[in-house]
């Protein structure tokens, strides 16, 4: 009978855990055809509006496959609830039994979202981030900052929202973490300050163009994970030097990637696959003019390897002795 881990078990197996190598790892397996993911399933609402991603797959000769279900409900702060929910379940790749139902409540799922932010700056980024420049207020636009403590000392944030308070509660949500953060009234007074930028937003309209973006700027880009979102005008890509994305086949479908493609600005020859470029010599280096964008849709193999770890974790914990109470 399989396991019911909840949220408090979760982060409790978390605590310690350095979960960069094994999501890396994952986007270098993906890159070298050693996954199999097939499409995401998806639902989309319009009323009110949030979406949510069926994201399954398994590494070849693992002990096991996962099935995640990760939903985002964009008015849900406004009745006091989180934005993302969401579980994770893990099968025998040899029986197909469920094993583990990890009840995450989409913890997982943005702690993997987070991590494959830290991994572009980590690759990416300027070697020197003078400010970091946020669009959105969400939990995204929150643990991307935090996961780049690793990566910068830069502790400076210039964030845009579209909700007043939503911007002063990310203020203050952030200035208690050691963030000195200002707000900016659009995105392009974002851009015009910083040279490291992470989109967080729902947005279906584009947020920033092309000759807002300064020399030398990296942009990370993750609200835009399905075909109706956008948030970056497709001029962007077509002037940045360096055009990732972290799966190929799902960026032809959804994100930025996908509407350059479409516009006929960008060619597919030319776009880097994530693990491909974490694994093999950089093709440029960068410089103080160079643009870079890296497109994150979010792929299974993150959540793959997001559920091992914790698995695996859970496991030795539950093999540890317990200590004897007198």
């Amino acid at each position: 009978m399989a396991t019911i881990h909840t949220l408090q078990e979760i982060q409790k197996a978390l605590s310690g855990v350095n979960l960069t190598p094994y999501i890396e790892q994952g986007f270098i397996a993906y890159s070298n055809n050693e996954v199999i993911v097939p499409p995401v399933g998806e639902l989309i609402f319009d009323d009110p509006p949030g979406d949510t991603h069926i994201k399954y797959g398994y590494i070849k000769g693992d002990e096991i496959y996962v099935i995640k279900i990760a939903s985002g409900f964009y008015n849900n702060p406004e009745l006091g609830l989180s934005s993302s929910s969401g579980l994770m379940l893990v099968f025998s790749q040899k029986t197909g039994i469920l094993q583990n139902i990890l009840l995450d409540d989409g913890h997982l799922t943005n702690i993997r979202t987070a991590i494959a932010g830290q991994i572009a700056a980590k690759h990416l980024a300027p070697e020197t981030i003078n400010t970091i420049g946020v669009l959105g207020t969400g939990i995204q636009a929150r643990m991307q900052v935090e996961y780049l403590k690793s990566v910068t000392p830069c502790r400076e944030v210039v964030v845009w929202g579209r909700t007043p308070e939503r911007v002063e509660e990310y203020k203050y949500d952030l200035e208690t973490k050691g963030f000195n953060v200002a707000q900016a009234d659009s995105p392009a007074q974002v851009a015009s300050s910083v040279n490291l930028i992470i989109t967080t937003t729902p947005s279906s309209t584009p947020l920033l163009f092309a000759a807002d973006i300064q020399p030398g700027t990296h942009i990370t880009a993750m609200g835009s994970d399905t075909d109706k979102k956008q948030e970056l005008d497709s001029s962007i890509l077509a002037r940045a030097d360096i055009v990732i994305g972290d799966s190929i086949s799902q960026c032809r479908e959804r994100g930025e990637i996908s509407k350059a493609l479409a516009a006929g600005v960008i060619e597919e020859k030319h776009i880097i696959e994530l693990g491909n470029y974490i694994s093999n010599t950089p093709p440029f280096k960068r410089d103080n003019k160079t643009i870079s964008v890296v497109d994150l849709t979010g792929v299974a193999v993150q959540d793959i390897q997001i559920a091992a770890a914790v698995c695996e974790k859970l496991m030795q914990m539950n093999r540890e002795p317990r200590s004897k109470v007198s």
